[in-house]
C-alpha cells in the first residue's frame, strides 16, 4: 500500500474516536468493545494493518529526528488493566530508540508534592525531534485525587486556594499549558484507553490466575474498582474540559486488544503525516563538501 493511501486510510480509521466537540461529549456513547466493522475473523487482516501502520510510523518519525524542529507528546490515561504498556510495546516497536522517550507516571514523591503538580512532568517533556510518552501525567490530578480528596490534602495548597472551582481551575490551567506547549512546537495527542469494568474484571482473574503476571497485580486496584462510577465521571468531566483542536482526546476501545493498537498506530501516523516533515536540505556549501569527501574515500585506500 502507498504511504499516502495508507495515510488517507489511517486519517478515516480514527474519525469516529476523536473528541470534537466538548459539549455534547459523553463517556456513554462510546463503546469500549467497538471494532467499527471488523470482527475476529478479522484479526489477521488488523494486525497487517498495524505491522504496515509501524512501518509508516518508523519512517516519519526518522525525518521528525532528523528535522529536529517539531516535538510531540503522548498522553496515556486509562484504568488499570486497559493496556497503556502493551499499546506502547506494540504501536513503538519499530521506532527508533534514540527518537523515543517514555515515562510512566505514579505516586508523586515528597520532592513533588513540594511543587506545582505540573513540575514533574513539565520536567519530563520531549525535546525537538523526539516523540514523548506519558504513562499517566498531570491528568491524575484531575482522576484520582478528585475521587480521593484526602490527597488533596498532601499537595500542602494553601487553603483558601482548595475551593469548589478547583477541578474547574486546574482544567483551565491544564487547557492554557497545553496551548502554550503547542506554539513552541510541541505537538500533543492524548489517549484514553476506554476499558469496560467485566473486562477489567477478565483481566484482573488472568493475572491472579497466570503466575508469569502475579507480579502485576495489586490489590490496590481492586480497592479502585470499587469507586469505578465515580472515576468514569471523573474522565468523561475531564475529557470534556480538555479536548481541544491543538490537543484532541481520542476515546480508544480497549476491550479488544488489537484494535487498540490499531488504533493509537493510525494516530500517530496522522499526526505525524500532518506536519509535513522533511529530511533537511543541505546548503551549496555543505552538498560541495560532500562532493569532496566523496572524492578523498575514493581516491585514497
Amino acid at each position: 500500500m502507498e504511504i499516502d493511501t495508507m495515510i488517507e486510510s489511517a486519517r478515516e480509521l480514527i474519525k469516529p474516536f476523536r473528541v470534537t466537540d466538548r459539549q455534547s461529549f459523553r463517556l456513554k456513547d462510546f463503546e469500549p468493545a467497538d471494532t467499527l466493522d471488523l470482527n475476529s475473523e478479522d484479526k489477521p487482516r488488523a494486525k497487517e494493518g498495524l505491522a504496515a501502520g509501524i512501518e509508516v510510523l518508523a519512517k516519519l518519525q526518522e525525518k521528525l529526528y532528523a528535522q529536529n524542529r517539531w516535538a510531540v507528546l503522548v498522553i496515556f490515561q486509562a484504568m488499570d488493566t486497559a493496556g497503556k504498556d502493551s499499546v506502547i510495546k506494540h504501536v513503538m516497536s519499530g521506532v527508533n530508540p534514540q527518537g523515543c522517550q517514555v515515562h510512566s507516571f505514579k505516586a508523586p514523591s515528597g520532592e513533588e508534592l513540594d511543587h506545582d503538580y505540573l513540575w514533574r512532568c513539565a520536567r519530563r517533556l520531549p525535546e525537538r525531534g523526539i516523540i514523548g510518552l506519558f504513562n499517566r501525567s498531570y491528568y491524575e490530578e484531575t482522576l484520582v485525587v478528585r475521587v480521593h480528596p484526602e490527597l488533596l490534602e498532601k499537595q500542602k495548597l494553601p487553603p483558601e486556594l482548595v475551593t469548589k472551582n478547583i477541578w474547574k481551575e486546574r482544567f483551565q490551567d491544564i487547557r492554557k499549558f497545553e496551548r502554550y506547549l503547542t506554539r513552541n512546537g510541541i505537538v500533543i495527542r492524548k489517549f484514553y484507553l476506554h476499558l469496560s469494568k467485566k473486562e477489567q474484571k477478565k483481566r484482573f482473574l488472568e493475572r491472579i490466575d497466570k503466575l508469569e503476571k502475579n507480579w502485576k497485580f495489586s490489590m490496590n486496584d481492586v480497592h479502585e474498582r470499587e469507586h469505578w462510577d465515580e472515576y468514569m465521571e471523573a474522565y468523561e468531566d475531564m475529557i470534556r474540559h480538555t479536548s481541544t483542536k491543538q490537543a484532541p482526546w481520542y476515546i480508544v476501545p480497549a476491550d479488544n486488544k488489537w484494535f487498540t493498537h490499531l488504533i493509537v498506530a493510525a494516530a500517530l501516523v496522522d499526526l505525524l503525516a500532518s506536519l509535513d516533515l522533511k529530511y533537511p536540505k543541505l546548503s551549496k556549501e555543505e552538498l560541495k563538501q560532500l562532493d569532496e569527501a566523496k572524492e578523498t574515500l575514493l581516491t585514497v585506500k
